[in-house]
């Protein structure tokens, strides 16, 4: 999507440790208009695929789900990363590994709301290693539910999470591929 990696080259900021920082559109301040097109983006790919959830993790994900479930017309289900006193007891949990903040969270999602009639795309903003995307997977595997696609905003190319997922067989949808990036701020986008 040639407009996410204009904007990214506009207003991405490349830390040490293969950082990009793209809060003031993506995950922080909100672009709400990008969110749109990235919606509507995810919906093409999928669009033929009976889609009933879109499902995301906890907290950068809900913004791009937002919008992505209303194209769809279903009901958005986000991964929490705390179990909290009113979530009860009937809940699938996975683990993930936060490559960002480097630690592990315990995933949980009501039982009541993911079943094996679901067919789910699956969104985020980063796929690094992937093992958040793993882990949503594992709670649609335990529920019975199909992981239609997957849909990522950023993928770090560079890095195996991609590789890992579509050598698993699952549909990955990224709009925008990062081959590299530098301290010094250049980032190459896959062609």
């Amino acid at each position: 999507m040639k407009l996410l990696e204009e904007r990214i080259k506009k207003d991405g900021r490349v830390y040490p440790g293969n950082i990009l920082k793209v809060d003031s559109f993506l995950n922080h301040q909100i672009d709400v208009s990008l969110m749109d097109q990235i919606g509507d983006a995810f919906y093409e790919a999928y669009k033929d695929c009976g889609i009933t959830k879109i499902l995301t993790i906890e907290a950068s994900g809900i913004a791009i789900a937002c919008s992505t479930a209303r194209r769809f017309g279903v009901p958005l289900l986000f991964a929490k990363k705390t179990r909290s006193l009113n979530i009860g007891n009937d809940v699938y949990t996975a683990t993930v590994s936060s490559f960002t903040y480097k630690q592990d969270y315990q995933v949980v999602i009501s039982k009541r709301y993911l079943s094996e009639t679901d067919h789910v795309v699956i969104v985020d903003d980063f796929l690094a290693t992937g093992n958040a995307m793993l882990g949503l997977a594992d709670l649609c595997k335990m529920a019975g539910a199909s992981v239609d696609g997957i849909g990522i905003c950023i993928e770090k190319g560079f890095q195996n999470g991609g590789k890992q997922l579509r050598d698993m067989g699952y549909s990955v949808t990224s709009l925008a591929v990062i081959d590299s990036m530098t301290d010094d701020g250049k980032i190459v986008f896959r062609s």
